[in-house]
């Protein structure tokens, strides 16, 4: 069973910028409540959509340059990459119906 893995500014690019699959990016914080209540379903999703889509996490308290750098200012936000570039944005809760159609849409 895959989870989201964690990343951070020192492997970000690695992790996520140069990744062979689209990737994920969910930016969180541990006092987050709204952070707290999408958690399980990134997780699911993660099992779900394993070895087609890779997704992550990044804590903005833990790794502040990445967040600063991709303009964060509201958690949770989830970004999602393709060949390094951002392609989709979600801010906020969402449900997982609209979650999956932005997942889809970037993997098409």
């Amino acid at each position: 069973m895959s989870t989201a893995m964690n990343v951070d500014d020192n492997n970000f690019e690695a992790e996520v910028l140069k990744s062979d699959k689209p990737v994920l990016v969910d930016f969180w914080a541990n006092w987050c409540q709204p952070c707290k209540m999408l958690s399980p379903m990134i997780d699911k999703l993660a099992t779900e959509y394993d070895g087609k889509l890779k997704v992550t996490k990044i804590d903005v308290d833990g790794s502040p340059v990445t967040p600063s750098t991709y303009g964060i200012r509201s958690i949770p936000t989830l970004l999602f990459f393709k060949a390094g570039e951002m392609k989709e944005q979600v801010i906020g809760v969402t449900n997982e119906i609209q979650l999956r159609k932005v997942i889809e849409k970037v993997l098409a």
